[in-house]
């Protein structure tokens, strides 16, 4: 898999039909529960990398009335904030109100997106450091897909470690590849800078199917393991900053952890030493 080029041609884009209409550019689907697809952006759209916004499709027509109401759901652009297109990365549920019919979007297709970008899982919301950490389960690795193509990130930290927890390895493939993209795809070496490039650390482990490094993130800092096999110090204060993005089980079992550790909670209004993306989907 190589980095997908922004699509700039405005001239063949089709005339909007749906409220905050942006067209979709291109699909890739990796399992049967995971799919990324990127969208044309807005002129007027300004995001910090790390944010999300409210995208969606129309419902089915009432039944008596025939009316229709869009369904929206919060989803992090998994793209940097300097990029032409937006990228988004989903589950797919069969019986999702919304992800059912998502999941079937082709090329040129339409969706509905409400640009006003919110969240915590920013660099102002962090206060200075040496380490970042970005914990991340199944499609929350979204807003870190972002993060890791913004120069910022690596301005600001000497190091950034990545960890990326599923049940099979199936499941880590986009992260898996756009890390390895980023390594090796020219424009992004040109724009980061190879000495940036080589502060990433990836740490991705599964809980049911075997593979490398197995067992559950929360449990790997628990015990101990994942800062061995990084050849780190445990969690402090003093240097670790964290950014955490999964279900909220595993979003609640970090923050203790967090805690436990020194590291208070922080927000765009008050910076701290981590911060939790509370309106992720999936």
């Amino acid at each position: 898999m190589t980095e997908q080029r922004p699509v700039t041609d405005t001239a063949a884009r089709p005339v909007p039909t749906l409220p905050d209409a942006q067209t979709v550019t291109a699909v890739q689907h990796y399992t049967d529960k995971l799919f990324s697809f990127r969208v044309t952006r807005p002129a007027s759209l300004r995001f910090r990398s790390g944010e999300f916004v409210m995208i969606g499709l129309m419902g089915d027509p009432h039944p008596e009335t025939g009316k229709q109401k869009p369904l929206l759901r919060a989803y992090s652009i998994a793209s940097p904030a300097w990029d032409d297109e937006l990228e988004f990365y989903s589950i797919k549920v069969e019986n999702g109100p919304l992800t059912s019919k998502l999941q079937h979007i082709q090329p040129g297709d339409q969706i509905i997106l409400r640009p006003k970008p919110v969240g915590t899982l920013v660099h102002d919301a962090l206060l200075p450091g040496k380490r970042l950490y970005m914990f991340a389960t199944g499609t929350g690795f979204a807003p870190f897909a972002s993060l890791l193509r913004e120069p910022e990130t690596y301005e600001r930290f000497e190091e950034v470690i990545v960890t990326h927890t599923c049940r099979d390895v199936a499941e880590l493939t986009y992260g898996a590849n756009l890390i390895a993209d980023l390594k090796q795809d020219e424009m992004m070496i040109e724009l980061l800078g190879q000495e940036a490039l080589d502060k990433i650390r990836y740490y991705p482990t599964t809980t049911r199917e075997k593979s490398d490094k197995m067992g559950r993130i929360t449990t790997l800092i628990e015990n101990g393991d994942l800062f061995t096999d990084l050849g780190v110090p445990p969690l402090n204060a003093q240097d670790d900053r964290a950014m955490v993005c999964g279900s909220l089980a595993f979003n609640k079992d970090i923050a203790a952890l967090m805690e436990a550790a020194g590291l208070h909670e922080g927000a765009n209004s008050e910076p701290g030493e981590f911060v939790i993306e509370k309106a992720f989907v999936g």
